[in-house]
């Protein structure tokens, strides 16, 4: 161990996975606690100390490197005992990126421990008053003396700075104890989560990032969200309503919310002759008659992959056909293709389900599907229904869209190489749902992730190649997002996998050209 002094203690190159770095005894206590194997390094206070023994220790075992302490609060919403970890260190000579925060604080929040994650400021002064309004118009949510210094200790391993607010933002950077009562309550609050540090460098290991392309945002979904953006844009303010999640992604909702956007689910919330926007899975015709009956001004959304679908099933309804709709109950897009023929369409979702149906006249049976289904359980389903049925008829093409068969496509092509397989998207974003089906049936282990906080360290814990993707309502700034928060666990390299290409663009609805 490196003393405050900055001698090393004869046990210091003895290994450990995770090398701990704290200020004071008391905070070393607290790591101990919760992380009773990490390696814990007293350092001492402030960047004179830290800058002594930081290269010291880093010649010390450890695969990734933890700076743990008490810190100021900026942000005035913070209190003392309330948790920080770092996004990145600012420092007088530039900043320190810390990708690992986000798969820390995913881990802390699924245990029920909240913590705050964004900038926190290591300055070697106290920081006065105008100084402070700056840094908060920033972002900036805290600030302490040591953790700039104190990271080059990680000389390229990962790194990880986790705080714990000791003095509200009215208190002294340089004076970080506070009051017995806060720093008790400090120490209590690092003892009880710095186990989660532990997980993460058990993860830590030189892996491959096989990203699957095609991924991400597809064209319908990327003309849905442009429309709100360009109707906001148009209303300068005035309230903008939109028919239910505009596309399945919970952080192209909230995005869009910050912005002006109001979600409802049926279009009576809405105040009557208000602009309405209809989703990308489409509506019933009943929606679009109540819409009409109180006089809403409506900016259809409706990818046009969908609205083929709708055709076809008002074609086949007036042609006297049963229509077998392949979907899943519930979904917002199946609701609206039901709505076209309620009378003349059964819903199914499997083989055994073909089975069972009864239908008045066996030779005028039509099939459509959900455009974002798995491929190959769909043609099972379309299989069992031909058996049945020699007399199926169905859509000119296929309803499954181009989007959802590539990005199933890429996941095939990605499973057999990988270890583990992470999607990208919402978990009622159905195209999203199948990719990890898919890479299920290649026989890879995969896992649904909204964005890198929910990634499980120990989903990646031995694995050398991670494959990652996203549904087809997923923007790829998430992809990304978590491309980079897997840079947190250790050096990666990635590469692109590449199945298909896509050129494909829809025009703007109507009635915003």
């Amino acid at each position: 161990m490196i003393s405050r002094s900055g001698a090393v203690a004869p046990d210091a190159l003895a290994s450990s996975t995770l090398l701990v770095l704290t200020p004071l005894a008391v905070d070393r206590r607290a790591v101990r606690a919760g992380a009773p194997s990490a390696r814990v390094v007293v350092t001492g206070i402030g960047p004179r100390r830290a800058r002594r023994t930081a290269w010291r220790a880093a010649a010390l075992a450890g695969a990734g490197v933890g700076v743990v302490g008490a810190c100021v609060a900026i942000d005035p919403e913070l209190e003392p005992g309330d948790l920080v970890l770092a996004s990145e260190i600012r420092h007088p000579r530039g900043v320190i990126d810390i990708p690992a925060a986000g798969i820390v604080a995913g881990v802390l929040r699924r245990s029920g421990i909240d913590v705050k994650v964004g900038p926190i400021v290591s300055h070697p002064h106290a920081l006065l008053r105008s100084e402070r309004v700056r840094l908060r118009s920033s972002g900036a949510l805290a600030a302490d003396a040591e953790s700039a210094w104190l990271a080059r200790a990680a000389a390229g391993r990962p790194l990880c700075v986790l705080r714990s607010v000791v003095r509200s933002r009215h208190g002294s950077v340089g004076r970080p104890l506070g009051t017995v009562t806060s720093g008790a309550r400090a120490n209590r609050a690092l003892a009880a989560c710095a186990w989660a540090l532990e997980r993460w460098a058990e993860a830590i290991a030189p892996r491959t990032v096989a990203l699957a392309a095609t991924r991400a945002s597809c064209a319908g979904v990327e003309r849905a969200v442009d429309a709100v953006e360009l109707s906001l844009a148009r209303r300068r303010g005035a309230p903008l309503y939109v028919r239910k999640e505009i596309v399945h992604n919970a952080h192209v909702v909230a995005d869009l919310e910050r912005r002006g956007a109001v979600f409802v689910d049926e279009v009576d919330e809405v105040p009557a002759g208000a602009p309405v926007v209809f989703s990308a899975h489409g509506v019933a015709p009943s929606v679009r008659a109540a819409a009409a009956a109180r006089d809403h001004e409506v900016i259809d959304a409706t990818c046009p992959l969908v609205a083929k679908v709708h055709a076809e099933a008002r074609r086949f309804a007036h042609a006297g056909y049963t229509i077998v709709l392949i979907g899943h109950a519930g979904h917002e897009e199946i609701d609206g293709t039901l709505g076209e023929a309620p009378d003349r369409t059964v819903l199914i979702d499997s083989v055994e389900a073909v089975e069972r149906l009864d239908v008045d006249d066996p030779d005028r049976v039509a099939y459509l599907t959900q455009t974002t289904l798995a491929v190959d359980e769909t043609r099972a389903i379309v299989e069992a229904l031909r058996r049945r049925y020699p007399k199926l008829v169905g859509p000119r093409s296929d309803d499954i869209c181009y989007a959802t068969q590539n990005r199933q496509d890429a996941i095939r092509e990605l499973a057999p190489a990988c270890d583990v397989i992470l999607v990208v998207g919402s978990s009622n974003s159905s195209n999203s749902t199948r990719l990890v089906e898919v890479a299920g049936r290649a026989g890879c282990d995969a896992h649904l992730i909204g964005d890198e906080t929910a990634i499980d360290p120990g989903w990646l814990a031995g694995a050398r190649t991670v494959g990652l993707s996203a549904g087809a309502s997923a923007p790829e700034a998430l992809v990304q997002r978590v491309a980079r928060a897997l840079r947190g666990l250790g050096a990666t390299r990635v590469e692109e996998r590449r199945v298909a290409r896509e050129f494909v663009q829809f025009k703007p609805p109507r009635e915003l050209r």
